[in-house]
């Protein structure tokens, strides 16, 4: 009898960084929506070709859906990002092996031991440089993470939210694979905006800008590729 597809995908792809902990995602945006639901299957069906395996999909965002965010992204409906898509997911993906859980705050010096934890795959989809520079270095003092942060920001004057960027940062048994985020990335190591969690309501309205739905697509694609 021929392998099932997850079968085959599974027998092509070293998942260890995935299988050995969580896949937490970060920031459920213009980035965040197609990412978890291209990852939240692949999940699903990695599940389905391991009976005996469990994954964890974790989701993290303080913010909620409203009006403003129609133009962009695919809101399933109005509320807090991290709730209202874990439940989509819940009832779209058939999987009994693979759990997803939410939470529905930004991520804080207070709870990022909560957010991300030992041989986690974190995946960062946020528009915030004070959020990158905390769940970098948090990663820094894992002994084996890997985080995959996606943008679309941009680093040049006038072309904010126009072109995307990713970035790729591992660990494993307490070394550095890749350069972590603030290395090549002065905006980061040195944010000059604040974390969403401190942020006024217009503050947060100041600091958002115009995004392209191409670029999100394409940093989404980057993340899972």
């Amino acid at each position: 009898m021929a392998p099932k597809p997850a079968e085959t995908i599974r027998q092509q792809l070293d998942l260890t960084p995935i299988l050995r902990g969580r896949v937490a995602l970060i920031g459920l945006g213009g980035i965040g929506i197609p990412l978890v639901r291209t990852v939240a299957r692949f999940l699903g069906g990695v599940c389905h070709s391991e009976a005996d395996e469990c994954i964890e999909l974790v989701l993290c965002d303080g913010d909620s859906f409203n009006h403003d965010n129609l133009y962009r992204m695919d809101v399933p409906e109005f509320g807090n990002k991290a709730e209202v898509l874990g439940a989509a997911l819940l009832d779209a993906i058939d999987s009994p092996n693979l759990v997803i859980r939410w939470i529905p705050e930004y991520a804080t010096a207070d709870n990022i031991g909560q957010l991300i934890e030992e041989g986690d795959c974190v995946l960062l989809a946020c528009d915030n440089h004070q959020t990158r520079k905390l769940v970098g270095e948090f990663c820094q003092q894992l002994k084996n993470v890997v985080l995959i942060s996606g943008g679309n920001d941009g680093i040049e004057e006038g072309l904010a939210g126009t072109y995307g960027h990713v970035q790729v940062y591992s660990r494993q048994d307490d070394d550095d694979i890749t350069a972590p985020l603030t290395q090549y990335h002065p905006e980061i190591a040195d944010p000059q905006d604040h974390s969403p969690a401190d942020a006024s309501c217009l503050e947060l309205a100041a600091a958002s800008v115009p995004q392209l739905s191409f670029t999100n697509l394409a940093v989404a694609s980057a993340m899972c590729n």
